[in-house]
């Protein structure tokens, strides 16, 4: 579970049984519901990391669009609803060489403009002859956007580098490097899930685990 979902489970555990204690159980119970909802929303599992010269996905959810953007530039846009897992992992490995926040407008991440004009916050990471940029878009409900890397780290592929709280959506930005592994429709888990490859370079047919590292979050 990410830190916070923890905080968010005992407040409202505790606000529960102070509520259920000096007035009615019942009364409670609403505040005990959530303080449960808010430990399993908060989960982070471990997933396996497909090696070689793949981007992963860097969210859970539905591929809402694919994107032809300019000549060899495609936008993959991922869609989180409120029952997915919300921590955000690296596509590639790499040095992140940007980190861009704009503020925007709140509106329904599944909705098209949510790409252009929600807050929003731009990652770009270099790798081996390639870069990907990947964008966290808050949503309608979504109002906190977490990115716990700064420009210069190293990030390997399917490692956790933040989240984002409740409803939203991430954008990822291929080059014609890159051939696309998935389409408009398709459910995706960070992580392990394969957008894109990169043909023509060599393969590995091992695995690993994401490395585990607890985000800690902040406000941007």
């Amino acid at each position: 579970m990410v830190r916070d979902g923890l905080y968010y489970a005992l407040a409202f555990t505790a606000a529960g049984a102070i509520v259920g204690y000096f007035t009615n159980p019942w009364l409670g119970l609403p505040l005990l519901l959530v303080g449960v909802f808010c430990a399993w929303f908060f989960r982070d599992p471990e997933r396996m990391i497909p090696a070689g010269p793949v981007a992963v996905s860097p969210a859970d959810g539905k591929v809402v669009a694919v994107v032809q953007e300019a000549p060899g530039v495609t936008r993959i846009s991922i869609f989180l609803n409120i029952f997915d897992v919300h921590v955000n992992r690296a596509p590639i490995s790499g040095i992140v060489t940007g980190v861009e926040y704009q503020k925007g407008l709140f509106m329904a991440a599944n909705l098209a403009d949510a790409s252009s004009r929600n807050e929003q916050n731009k990652v770009t990471i270099h790798g081996e002859d390639t870069r990907v940029v990947f964008k966290q878009i808050a949503g309608l409900i979504a109002r906190r956007i977490v990115f716990t890397k700064k420009e210069g780290d190293y990030v390997s592929a399917g490692e956790r580098v933040g989240m984002i709280k409740f409803g939203s959506r991430v954008d990822v930005v291929f080059g014609p490097e890159w051939q696309l592994e998935v389409k408009e429709g398709m459910r995706v888990m960070a992580g392990s899930s394969v957008l894109a490859r990169r043909p023509g370079v060599s393969e590995t047919l091992t695995v690993r685990f994401a490395p585990v590292e607890e985000p800690v979050l902040c406000a941007t």
